[in-house]
């Protein structure tokens, strides 16, 4: 397989942020809706641009109800976020061997470079495509082309990694090969369904589909 370019989403495929993410929407909407989300209720919300979800639950309150979130996502940032297992390492080795390293994520880009420092994940990447630099979010192939364009890639050339089936079906509508990755908080099962070329049990995977030893 002729494979160059690695395009990761970021939250839920590269760091840990579901705690984060989930306790952000649950403080912002028991704070307008008391006591009538829970965290089953929330999952839904994990992937889609903010403006999206809170757009359907109260188009009056967009922006007021994203302030909200973002005060309380950023402030517990640090504490509650982690990388998964193996993601260092493997993104470590990749940036080694010459891969073109891209992130393709629909947060704005002050939170992604929080959450690449802190797992020290930021010099790997040569381009991150976010919320910020995009009309259309994923599933639209708007972010993944740009990236491309950034890394000068080809889309035959290139894998999308994700734990979305947005980020599944941004692959697909560019022209990518795609990879689920099987720890999504959504369940292997849903993403199976959008038939991605791949499925990572452990970021590591990706290392033997490319063909790659880690020394």
């Amino acid at each position: 397989m002729n494979i160059n370019t690695i395009l990761f989403d970021l939250d839920g495929t590269l760091i840990n942020t579901n705690d984060l993410i989930i306790e952000s929407f649950l403080h912002t909407l028991n704070y307008y809706y008391p006591n009538q989300y829970t965290r089953e209720d929330v999952l839904a919300f994990i992937g889609p641009p903010l403006r999206d979800t809170f757009e359907a639950i109260d188009p009056n309150r967009v922006d007021e109800m994203i302030e909200t979130y973002r005060a309380f996502n950023h402030a517990h940032h640090d504490a509650l976020v982690k990388e998964y297992e193996t993601v260092y390492d493997t993104v470590q080795t990749l940036h080694k061997k010459g891969f073109k390293l891209g992130i393709v994520t629909t947060k704005i880009r002050h939170t992604v470079n929080m959450g690449l420092k802190l797992t020290k994940l930021d010099s790997f990447f040569q381009c991150i495509i976010t919320l910020d630099d995009v009309e259309h979010a994923k599933p639209h192939p708007e972010p993944i082309e740009k990236a491309l364009a950034c890394l000068q890639a080809k889309p035959e050339e290139t894998l999308m990694v994700g734990d979305n089936h947005h980020d599944i079906l941004a692959g697909k509508h560019a022209g990518t090969k795609t990879a689920g990755v099987a720890w999504t908080i959504k369940g292997r099962e849903h993403l199976a369904k959008y038939e991605p070329d791949f499925m990572l049990e452990k970021m590591s995977d990706l290392l033997s589909i490319l063909g790659v030893t880690s020394r």
